[in-house]
């Protein structure tokens, strides 16, 4: 099988190299792994699945211009076929005309913090099913269904200049259903949990965290028309407010004029610190390697809220002068000054459900559909549901509170709790 799939590769770069590309690049990427399949704790069905294919990009050059095209090719297509495929990529990439750049040059990755080299599929799927029959249900509050899905990825990719490297890491997901149930009333809450292995502790806690999210849901409120007041976030919403940072210094937005920051300003809270790191514990992204073959680092990209380095593919950071750079992977935030507890005074609204949650990286501004809130006020504590929230994250800035514990969503990893000051909260009536 190995022989045959590294023929079918052979065969591939021998199509790309006298196929009249200027240049191209392969990933040849091989996906094995286990998937679970459970109605409440009863193992419905399992199987094993194995997917392997190519993809290829090729360019082509017009004086000061780079076109290019990509597709990709299933790794039992004959010579012909991908012949055929190529020639039409090659006739693609001639009707693009990019300001010129050049690909990636090969260059040693740095040692990787991650201890183990090959994953262990048995381990790591035994982690997510222990986690799972640890659950704490209730009578009232239970687990439906779940499905893991437990994969080994292994990317090969090469380049026309030279570059010949391969990244090896984990990468699972687990869907899960939870029920309440109250006075003859039921609800459902869906959750997907994305990550590299599994936080079994974690893991514990977060569907735990669904089923009272469920309990809570069935004896909530209307949200009243609140005006501006403090809103918590605590739960996955909060990605979004700190990929706000993430994405406006990523070469791509800044050359295409979305983003104006710049290594040297002030961006952020005066604390806040972000971080482009190569390694996280249980993260799906933990590679060597970017999709363009450049080795992944560690890269401070905002200090104490100044606005330090870009992140980005290889053709915008070009065009920006930035030689040295990758797409990062994975990114951590810190700098909290204040415990999660001390961020829970006063009065506020801690929103842990929405049905959408959206901040726009171009405009800043926030905005979201409540499902489940609970309103902190006059030392009482009120489960509600309904209404919105909106804002704008320029004006909210300076104003940002986080804490110094941190939670990871996967490839982030952030403050668990983040408090935006005078947000607007409009009412369910």
């Amino acid at each position: 099988m190995a022989e045959g799939m590294n023929t079918a590769l052979n065969t591939l770069l021998d199509v790309l190299k006298s196929s009249g590309a200027d240049a191209w690049e392969v990933s040849d990427r091989e996906e094995s792994g286990w998937e679970f399949y459970f109605i409440r704790h009863r193992l419905d069905q399992h199987r094993a699945k194995q997917i392997r294919a190519f993809s290829v990009k090729v360019y082509k050059k017009f004086d000061a211009f780079l076109g290019s095209a990509t597709a990709e090719i299933p790794c039992d297509a004959s010579a012909e076929e991908m012949r055929r495929t190529v020639d039409g990529l090659c006739s693609d990439a001639s009707y693009i005309r990019n300001p010129f750049y050049t690909l990636n040059q090969p260059k040693p990755a740095e040692e990787s913090g991650d201890p183990s080299a090959e994953p262990d599929l048995e381990a790591i799927s035994g982690d997510f099913i222990r986690a799972m029959a640890a659950v704490p249900e209730t009578e009232t509050e239970d687990l439906n269904s779940y499905e893991i899905f437990v994969s080994k990825i292994r990317n090969h990719f090469m380049n026309s200049e030279g570059i010949d490297v391969t990244a090896v890491y984990p990468s699972s997901m687990l869907e899960a259903v939870v029920n309440a149930r109250r006075d003859g009333h039921e609800i459902e809450l869906y959750r997907l949990f994305d990550s590299g292995s599994c936080n079994r502790e974690q893991l514990t806690e977060d569907i735990s965290e669904a089923l009272a999210y469920g309990r809570d849901r069935l004896i909530t409120s209307p949200t009243p028309a609140l005006g501006k007041i403090d809103v918590v976030f605590s739960t996955d919403p909060a990605r979004e407010l700190y990929s706000y940072f993430i994405d406006r210094l990523s070469t791509g937005m800044v050359y295409r004029g979305i983003s104006d920051w710049k290594p040297g300003d002030t961006v952020a809270p005066p604390t806040l610190t972000l971080q482009a790191v190569k390694f996280l514990p249980n993260s799906s992204r933990n590679a060597a390697y970017d999709v363009e073959g450049a080795p992944i680092r560690d890269l401070t990209l905002i200090d104490n809220g100044v606005a330090k380095s870009y992140w980005g593919s290889r053709q915008f950071s070009q065009y920006l002068k930035v030689e040295d750079s990758f797409q990062a992977s994975n990114f951590k935030v810190t700098g909290g000054t204040e415990s999660a507890e001390s961020l829970r005074s006063g009065d506020f609204l801690e929103v842990v459900e929405f049905s959408d949650f959206q901040c726009d990286a171009i405009t800043g501004d926030i905005a979201g559909e409540i499902r489940l809130a609970y309103l902190h006020q006059n030392g009482k504590v009120t489960p509600v549901c309904g209404g919105s929230v909106s804002g704008s994250m320029p004006e909210l800035i300076s104003s940002f509170r986080f804490s110094e514990e941190l939670r990871q969503y996967d490839c982030l990893q952030i403050p668990a709790v983040t408090r935006l000051h005078d947000v607007t909260v409009t009412g369910a009536e």
